[in-house]
């Protein structure tokens, strides 16, 4: 236990290190990190570092998905509803019975029911891939909505796939007619749950005595709860975390205090951030292991059968993306649909974020070592290869190769849409302006005699004049020059601050605890400062 908590240790400053430098040359921090797992696999000090497949959906799956689930906008998620659910279900459902076609076909001693389980494994693309890849992209915001919100669903849907080919495997018997019924119920019952177990933390959020340092703890608690109950049950447990996140995320304001808010998301940042550092470097090292577990296989026909079936996924979703746009453009004579002609562009750069990753990777090493029987679960290391396979090659490839495809295709925002930064200032106006109207109507008295008030006055009013020159075709650049002025001496301000705190922590007659409380105080303020017009 000692030593393999010091090998851990040395893997986390490893991931610090090397995702610092991914962030200095410009690239996601996902493949880099992969690169880096391969050579260190052969270190002899790192070795030994495997996970028990029997835990290992329990340990990453269930943060990792509610820290999507409570990041993605339900408002974009249900505009987006129609092609995120094709690509949700059907998609994947077609993707696996293709790679299970393919793979038996191909594969001496491959069964259909072990092809499936191929396919369930690797059918969903990593959202955290394609939004670390996408974050330093200009691309229109509704299309990372589209890919965050896919991604989402695709893990619950292919897992299940994956659950039932797995019970397949196990028994050697598989009823279409009973696998669609327990699929439809798996799903159903996965949501139930899972917006039970929410609603059941909702009330002890909103009504019960907690602190803040409670409602983080409550949170991580959450999706293991909702995991493990709906697990217990036999249903859907991605499902349960998926739904009770998104129910949960929706509802924050009106169970979480600001200071609960503002502290959750630093921690959860920090932990989900820690989570796919281990996966993405537990990948590279892994993959020395597996290869020498192929055994009679060998390594050169295990190779061709990862780049046929890497063939057939880059293919299948690249059908599948121009596929969906057509039935767009026809179903959207008949019914209201969010965007008519989607055109070319989208859909070529749809077809490729298709980077496999987190729970490609959590299925794969999920898979029992042995049957219930005692035999050896069959073909597992080359599934496992297969499966590192695809993760490698679609996130080096396409994810070093994504930047340019979107600057040669040049997409831009949809006709109609309002920038983001425009969308930012409008709202700031609009605050202000509603601030200005309920100061001035309803506490006109107080404003006389309230000199706080009056200064509060003066900010909302310059925040409106400010943003009415910042929108004038002409005075953008004087409005800018303002505000950077405003920056460098608010900056300067909050930096000699932060100097007298520290003369005043040094005097014995003041507690330290009330300077650290200012000091918390001006890194608000000096965010504020940043974000102002960002």
């Amino acid at each position: 236990m000692h030593y393999l908590i010091i090998q851990l240790t040395c893997l986390l400053a490893i991931i610090l290190l090397v995702v610092m430098i991914a962030e200095k040359l410009k690239i996601a921090y996902p493949i880099l990190l992969l690169l880096v797992g391969l050579p260190l696999g052969f270190v002899p000090a790192l070795q030994g570092i495997e996970i028990n497949p029997d835990v290992i959906f329990v340990i990453f799956l269930p943060p990792l998905l509610y820290e999507a689930a409570w990041n993605t906008s339900w408002k974009d998620f249900w505009k987006w509803r129609r092609i995120i659910s094709s690509f949700a279900f059907p998609i994947v459902i077609l993707t696996s019975t293709i790679v299970a076609w393919v793979s038996q076909a191909i594969i001496p001693g491959f069964t259909w029911s072990l092809g499936f389980l191929l396919g369930g494994i690797i059918s969903p693309p990593d959202a955290v891939s394609a939004t670390a890849i996408l974050k330093n992209i200009k691309v229109p915001k509704n299309f990372v909505s589209i890919i965050e919100g896919e991604s989402l669903l695709n893990d619950a849907s292919s897992l299940v796939v994956f659950r039932f080919a797995l019970a397949a495997v196990a028994t050697g018997s598989f009823v279409f007619s009973h696998a669609a019924v327990d699929f439809v119920l798996v799903i159903i019952m996965g949501i139930v749950i899972g917006l039970a177990v929410a609603i059941v933390f909702y009330a002890i959020h909103r009504w019960m005595p907690t602190t803040t340092n409670i409602d983080i703890v409550l949170t991580f608690i959450t999706p293991y709860a909702m995991y493990m109950i709906a697990e217990e049950f036999h249903y859907s447990g991605v499902l349960a975390v998926v739904s009770g996140g998104l129910f949960l995320s929706v509802r924050r304001q009106e169970f979480l205090t600001n200071q609960s808010r503002l502290q959750s998301i630093n921690v959860w940042q920090a932990v989900a951030f820690v989570l796919n550092g281990f996966v993405f470097i537990l990948i590279g090292l892994e993959f020395p292991i597996i290869i020498k577990g192929l055994g009679p296989v060998g390594l050169k026909p295990a190779i061709n059968y990862s780049l046929i079936i890497i063939g057939v996924l880059i293919v299948t979703r690249f059908a599948s993306a121009f596929g969906a746009t057509l039935f767009t453009m026809f179903i959207g004579r008949y019914i209201k649909v969010a965007e008519r002609y989607p055109g070319w562009k989208a859909p070529l750069l749809f077809g490729w974020t298709g980077m496999r990753g987190v729970v490609s990777l959590a299925a794969a090493l999920s898979i029992p070592l042995t049957l219930s029987s005692g035999a050896g679960f069959p073909n597992r290391n080359l599934i496992l290869f297969i499966t590192f396979s695809v993760i490698i090659v679609t996130l080096v490839l396409q994810g070093l190769s994504l930047p340019f495809l979107v600057k040669w295709v040049n997409i831009g925002d949809r006709e109609g849409d309002i920038p983001l930064v425009k969308q930012r200032q409008l709202i700031r106006k609009k605050l202000s302006h509603l601030s200005l109207t309920i100061l001035n109507d309803k506490y006109a008295e107080k404003l006389e005699s309230n000199s706080m008030l009056k200064s509060a006055v003066l900010r909302f009013t310059s925040d409106v004049e400010l943003l009415k020159d910042w929108e004038t075709e002409g005075n953008n650049s004087k409005a800018e020059a303002f505000y950077q002025e405003y920056q460098a001496i608010m900056s300067d301000l909050i930096k000699q601050q932060r100097a007298l705190l520290s003369t005043l922590n040094k005097k014995e007659n003041i507690s330290e605890d009330l300077i650290k409380h200012q000091q918390e105080l001006l890194d608000l303020e000096e965010e504020k400062i940043r974000q102002y017009f960002a």
